[in-house]
């Protein structure tokens, strides 16, 4: 259970970064060229830049590999992944609720036979004193 657990939490980020990429290229538009922007070079640090060609960005595809590709192609691509996340997902949440069930049923039956085995004990206890 932890494992589809930990897997559908990685799905979602991964989702979430790709709709992220997907609006910030909404953003780019023949009429922001030449704004001012911020540049991420980490997660926390950004420095100042400017939009000089609004028609091709630069898509990171994974390993450390980008490639330039018009808005258009990169909006498709980031389309394509996200469609492709969520189809991943929901394979991933059938078999994640059926091993909970799982789980449920087995801890139930441990429960039952705890519980027959204590009243057991109980009744066997006075009889052999």
């Amino acid at each position: 259970i932890e494992l589809f657990t930990s897997s559908l939490n990685q799905l979602k980020l991964a989702q979430q970064k790709f709709l992220e990429s997907q609006e910030c290229l909404n953003k780019v538009s023949p009429e922001n060229n030449s704004k001012d922007i911020l540049v991420p070079l980490t997660s926390s640090m950004y420095v100042p830049g400017q939009l000089s060609d609004v028609s091709t960005v630069l898509v990171d595809v994974g390993t450390g590999y980008y490639v330039e590709m018009e808005v258009s192609k990169g909006k498709e691509y980031f389309k394509r992944k996200i469609d492709f996340v969520t189809k991943q997902m929901e394979k991933v949440q059938p078999v994640l609720a059926e091993k909970y069930k799982m789980k449920q049923v087995t801890v139930e039956i441990l429960q039952l036979k705890i519980q027959n085995q204590m009243q057991a004990q109980q009744s066997a206890g006075p009889a052999k004193a």
